[in-house]
């Protein structure tokens, strides 16, 4: 199936992450970073395998979780050239607008946090190291 259509939906909307499995949406989400990612993976990743994501950017820690979500093909207006080593790596038929070398922060300065954190990760190794940080965020809170 030709996903272009369906990634030219998501592109105009205000989702920043949608899965399918074959042609049908079995997830999406307005939230930002990589909790979309986490959120799918938690609740419905053993259900699928063989996913397509659309995810409004792409670095290696998204990357890192398609591999773990049992994605086969990832499509996003902007991808980093170490998401695409990483999808490569795996298998994973990817398609990006536009490619940088890293995600940088929202302000400009550096390289993304979470850019960062997955460096020299394997996709079990990042999920944990997301689960931890989740986790403490929580305990935080409350």
């Amino acid at each position: 199936m030709a996903y272009n259509h369906l990634f030219q939906e998501f592109v105009a909307s205000d989702d920043t992450l949608r899965i399918y499995a074959g042609e049908n949406l079995v997830f999406s989400s307005r939230k930002d970073r990589l909790l979309p990612l986490m959120e799918y993976l938690g609740r419905f990743a053993p259900e699928h395998t063989e996913v397509v994501i659309f995810d409004k950017i792409i670095g290696n820690a998204a990357a890192l979780l398609a591999v773990k979500a049992r994605c086969r093909e990832a499509f996003s207006p902007l991808g980093s050239e170490l998401a695409a080593q990483t999808l490569a790596e795996y298998g994973i038929a990817y398609h990006f607008t536009r490619t940088v070398p890293t995600i940088q922060r929202a302000d400009g300065e550096g390289m993304c946090p979470m850019e960062k954190l997955s460096l020299g990760k394997g996709p079990e190794e990042f999920y944990q190291a997301m689960v931890d940080i989740i986790n403490k965020s929580a305990a935080k809170d409350s």
